[in-house]
This record gives C-alpha cells, structure tokens and sequence, in this order.
C-alpha cells in the first residue's frame, strides 16, 4: 500500500512493505519533493517521523496488552462472575417488586453510573420496556447540597429523598475510598436498600460494606478499572433483561 501527503510542504510518499511476515513503514520524498535537494535534511526528517511512528505504534500495543491483561486477571477470579450473577438477578428482583435503582460516583465513575441508569431506562441492545433506574447527576440537586452541605452530602441527602425499601443503590467508586459513595451506601442502608458496589484495587473503605461487591484487583491506574467497571455494568444489563422475561 502506497500513501502520498504532504508534511512541511514537502511531498512525502509513505509504502508498507512486507518482510518475513510483518508490515514494515518506509516513509521517504517523493521525487518531486525538495528534499532530494537536501540530502541529509530528507534523512534526518525521515528518521524522527519513523521514531515517532514506532513509538506510537508501542504505546497502543502496549496500552491494548495491559488492558486486556487486567480483564484476564479478573475472569480469573470465578468469585467475580458469581457476584456479577447474583447482582444482576438482585436487579431485576427489584424491579419485578416495583423498586428501582440509584446509581452514583465520582468523574469517570459518574459518567459510568449515568451510562448504567439510561441503558435501562432506554435500551442496551434490542427493544424492550424500560427499567426504572436513577443516576444521582441532577446538576441543582449536586449544587445546593454542594454548597449548603457539603460536597460529601450530593448522594447521601438523594438517597434519602427518594430511596425506598427495596430499591438499590449501585456505588462506583475506583479506590473505594469517595466518602460521598460511602456516605450514601449508609443512607441507602437506613433506607431498606439492597447495595451493589463496583471497586477496584482492595475496596478501599467501602470493602465489605455492600451486599454485592464487583471489586477489579488493579493496583495501577484507575482507567484499567473503569475499563472492567463499564463492562461489568453491560453485562449486568443483558443479564437483568433475561431475568426480567422469566
């Protein structure tokens, strides 16, 4: 495959080519490029654009291999697939009851728990009813408690407003250590609730507070974790629909 583009005004023709099995990038001038005019210039060019493109092509291989090596680490645990299992049949016992979900964390965590609440609100992959399910993301909500509170209060003081008996509260959180979650694992227990928390590393704090805990043993980035969280919370989802059709 040949590419031809321009860099630094300068026509530039870019050719994979295979050798023993692998594609090897070989980025030179185009004849009526002037660079040919300016031997060492072209060369010099030609190696750090080659390093770049090398280096790139590391780093997603690298960032690929460790992400999945993380998912490997947890199906390795059969304790998470049971957790999994029994989380989402607490789900759909709720539902079936007439109760619902609140779900609630903190930035990458809060868009996880938002993504959780509209899938079954809407749809994951087929039609079907909706499921009643509430992310803790009012933004009014978030900046009264926030400002006449405290920061820590945002999911605590919405679970105690509207949390039932045997509703549910899924807490994310990737070190187990937001007292804002922790607070309202506690809120939601005075309630009545059922807990589903999704951890990573060693719970943190919220260990052991939960009725179900999904926890992802990463000790590195907490990204490596949401990777398994959102994942995790897909297929809670299909699992919930199956069981919601018995």
């Amino acid at each position: 495959m040949c590419l031809q583009y321009n860099y630094n005004k300068a026509h530039i023709v870019a050719v994979f080519i295979r050798t023993s099995g692998q594609k090897v990038l070989v980025i030179a001038p185009a004849r009526t490029s002037r660079f040919w005019r300016y031997p060492v210039h072209c060369i010099l060019s030609i190696t750090f654009m080659l390093k770049d493109i090398l280096m790139y092509q590391d780093l997603i291989r690298n960032e690929l291999n460790e992400a999945a090596e993380t998912l490997a680490n947890f199906l390795k645990d059969d304790a998470n697939i049971h957790a999994i299992q029994r989380a989402a049949v607490l789900l759909a016992d709720s539902f079936k009851a007439g109760g619902k979900v609140l779900s609630c964390g903190n930035g990458g965590s809060h868009c996880d728990a938002m993504h959780f609440a509209e899938e079954l609100t809407g749809r994951y992959r087929e039609n079907r009813p909706g499921y009643p399910a509430i992310a803790i993301s009012d933004v009014s909500h978030i900046s009264c408690v926030g400002n006449d509170f405290g920061f820590n209060d945002i999911f605590s003081r919405y679970v105690e407003a509207v949390g039932r008996e045997g509703d549910v509260l899924l807490g994310l959180s990737t070190s187990g250590n937001s007292a804002n979650v922790i607070k309202a694992i506690a809120a939601a227990r005075e309630k009545g609730m059922k807990v589903i928390t999704l951890t990573g590393k060693d719970g943190g704090k919220m260990a052991g507070t939960a009725d179900i805990e999904i926890r992802v043993p990463h000790s590195g980035y907490a990204d490596r974790i949401q990777e398994i969280h959102i994942k995790v919370i897909h297929i809670l989802i299909q699992l919930i629909e199956k069981e919601m059709v018995k």
